[in-house]
């Protein structure tokens, strides 16, 4: 687990950094895109993103 905070960055958009040794272990890479989604109970789901 690991501690962090939001960064805003614009208006509409804030930011958040995510710990090397977790890029490393689920082999994302620099711009890969995401998926997030509204796990409930104040929790987020992070996957790569899939074309449809």
């Amino acid at each position: 687990m690991a501690e962090r905070k939001l960064i805003k960055i614009s208006k509409a958009s804030y930011a958040i950094v995510i710990p090397k040794p977790f890029i490393k272990k689920y082999g994302w890479r620099e711009k890969q895109k995401l998926t997030i989604k509204d796990a409930g109970r104040g929790k987020l789901e992070i996957r790569d993103w899939k074309r449809r």
